[in-house]
């Protein structure tokens, strides 16, 4: 899907050298840039992602077996 964003021109320049030093397009930067921010904010980025993520919360709601102890009393 595409869509228009709007940079102002320092920006812009800032991104296109930073594609050049990188040796990387600018939709490359873009996709990086809100892949970051997606997982800043917890949000999955894809399927596999999203999966992980459903797992991990999983464990952290099931309850703990702990191993039982024997008592040794000393007399």
């Amino acid at each position: 899907m595409r869509k228009v964003i709007a940079f102002d021109d320092e920006t812009y320049q800032a991104l296109i050298q930073l594609g050049r030093d990188r040796m990387a397009t600018l939709q490359e930067l873009a996709d990086e840039a809100f892949a970051d921010l997606l997982k800043k904010h917890g949000v999955p980025i894809d399927l596999k992602d999203a999966l992980r993520k459903s797992v991990s919360s999983l464990k952290e709601t099931r309850p703990r077996k702990t191993a039982k102890r024997s008592a040794k009393r000393t007399t």
